[in-house]
């Protein structure tokens, strides 16, 4: 089955930190990353869509984050 997650965070560290963790798990960069102002919060936000092949059959109930 194929996965998808969307990762966001603010425009910190710690966003390239959520993204190297994923990619060390597996995971792999999918299109571009997204960068917009967050409004509510006054800060920039970061975006990265990342994708992973893994053994069985999806079902809603996977926790993305744990694959």
């Amino acid at each position: 089955m194929k996965l998808y997650r969307f990762l966001t965070a603010d425009d910190t560290s710690a966003f390239c930190h959520k993204v190297t963790d994923a990619l060390n798990k597996g995971w792999e960069l999918h299109g571009s990353p997204t960068y917009a102002f967050d409004h509510a919060n006054g800060v920039m936000r970061c975006g990265q869509a990342v994708v992973k092949e893994a053994d069985g059959t999806y079902t809603p109930d996977i926790k993305l984050g744990e694959q």
